[in-house]
């Protein structure tokens, strides 16, 4: 199975939400993020890629490592995704669909079973941010 490498944020506000995005042509929310351009880091990679598709505007000193994740990917049948996941937090006002974003959502645990996540969300992200979870 071919992996694609990606770079993924777990952001959470400060009522406890997480933010999740679906992409222009795709049913299934995830974790914001994307691949990487020649030469950038991971946390280089997510930088850019909160930017462009939330508007954000953030600095290394403001990502937490969380590790590597691996999950099928959501939207390229047959592939792999790994991603090196980094945790922060911003205000949800600061957020904006921008690009090749469709909808963003805050959501709550309670808002899981209605949505459409993906694989690398739900077995591995989401628990991160809402501990309980692991233990269900």
């Amino acid at each position: 199975m071919p992996d694609i490498h990606v770079s993924a944020a777990v952001i959470v506000d400060d009522e406890g939400r997480v933010l999740v995005v679906r992409k222009e042509g795709t049913t299934t929310f995830m974790q914001p993020g994307g691949k990487p351009e020649p030469g950038e880091s991971p946390a280089q990679t997510l930088i850019r890629e909160l930017h462009e598709e939330l508007g954000l505007l953030l600095e290394e000193r403001d990502l937490r490592p969380l590790g590597t994740f691996a999950s099928a990917a959501a939207n390229e049948p047959g592939h792999r995704v790994v991603a090196e996941a980094f945790a922060t937090s911003v205000d949800p006002e600061a957020v904006t669909v921008q690009a090749e974003l469709a909808e963003l959502r805050w959501i709550t645990r309670e808002d899981m079973p209605t949505l459409a996540l993906a694989p690398l969300s739900t077995e591995h992200l989401l628990p991160i941010a809402w501990p309980a979870l692991a233990q269900d």
